[in-house]
């Protein structure tokens, strides 16, 4: 299987292949097996509550914005208490935000909103429910406590996210950059990828964890994105905030090979049994296809990205997961990603040691 690393879109694959106001794939109960995989629980699969929003066309303002313009082009001020909402709705689901990404998609005004979200969160941790411990140049880093993820919890907002921290200790070692830099990504994704649909905003999680506690193998993806397509549950996606060796780099994506190559046997003891793909019988048991890996570089000048971008395509050369790459200059601007690994399931099973039956 040949590659090529020439930029285009990521078409048709990653993006939704279904429209606002169509179902998307059917659900069904889970397998017992995806009950049982240890350590790999943190993404939780498609279910009801992921079902396709009716009655809404996909280029409508979806936003999760409360003001709209009335009548006689006078423009009405947010609601205090829906602004509220948005915001804890929103941290529920990136984690770590400032006040500039939080207005982005909370408020409609021609300024850009950040008063009324500064109000809002002043008010929200004379509540109790976030808080602010660090900042990323000028700007505080704000995310829930445990008592505002426990109300957007029982509000029934979001769909069960186990495992899930406040980010308040990553914050507070100095970790609050990268993961201000993985907000944006998730928002520049939404605006140049997804059409700016952002009701899709809730079917986003962080730091999944993804491990297989047989080979000791563990890590963490900075996004995932829970948008089915015909083939895949979810995309998945890594961002270098310049930080990491281009060594440590490489790792990363080739980590995502080996939990995709790993096989697991099943049958009852005394017959052949069968094996089948880890991550297809206990993590995402409705794909056909191991997700499409996006990685995005950020951190530096943009040459120097350009520089990481091609120097990564070298390190991933015959890889057998899908891989994207941009940088976040060109996601913004919504140009085209680099494809620099094509998913080649079969070249990767003669590549990884079937299991041993029992």
């Amino acid at each position: 299987m040949t590659y090529t690393s020439s930029a285009r879109q990521p078409d048709p694959e990653p993006r939704p292949t279904w429209s606002r106001g169509a179902d998307r794939p059917p659900g069904g109960q889970e397998s017992s097996a995806a009950s049982s995989a240890v350590n790999d629980s943190n993404v939780v699969p498609i279910t009801v509550a992921h079902t396709a929003r009716k009655g809404a066309s996909r280029h409508a303002d979806t936003s999760l914005t409360s003001p709209e313009t009335p009548a006689k082009g006078k423009r009405s001020t947010p609601t205090a208490g829906k602004v509220r909402a948005d915001a804890l709705r929103l941290l529920g689901c990136v984690r770590i935000a400032t006040v500039r990404q939080m207005a982005e998609v909370i408020t409609k005004e021609e300024s850009d909103g950040r008063s009324y979200v500064r109000r809002a969160m002043k008010e929200l941790a004379e509540l109790g429910l976030a808080e602010t411990n660090g900042k990323v140049g000028k700007e505080q880093i704000w995310n829930l406590t445990l008592v505002g993820q426990k109300a957007l919890a029982e509000g029934n907002e979001l769909p069960p996210r186990p495992k899930a921290g406040t980010g308040a200790k990553a914050v507070q070692a100095g970790f609050g950059p990268h993961a201000v830099a993985v907000t944006e990504m998730i928002l520049a994704y939404t605006d140049t990828v997804l059409s700016g649909d952002r009701e899709c905003l809730t079917d986003w999680q962080v730091e999944v964890n993804h491990a297989i506690r047989e080979t000791g193998l563990s890590f963490n993806t900075d996004a995932v994105l829970a948008v089915p397509t015909k083939t895949s549950e979810v995309r998945l996606f890594e961002l270098d905030n310049g930080t990491m060796s281009q060594a440590r780099l490489a790792k990363e994506i080739w980590d995502y090979e080996r939990y995709a190559g790993h096989r697991t046997w099943e049958g009852a003891r005394g017959t052949n049994g069968s094996t089948y793909p880890f991550w297809q019988r206990h993590r995402y048991t409705r794909s056909e296809r191991f997700p499409l890996l996006y990685v995005v570089l950020a951190g530096k000048e943009e040459h120097l990205l350009d520089n990481r971008r091609q120097a990564l395509t070298a390190d991933a050369r015959g890889i057998t997961v899908a891989v994207w790459v941009n940088t976040m200059p060109r996601l913004k601007r919504g140009d085209p990603w680099y494809e620099i690994g094509v998913d080649d399931p079969d070249r990767r099973r003669r590549r990884y040691p079937e299991p041993v039956g029992r």
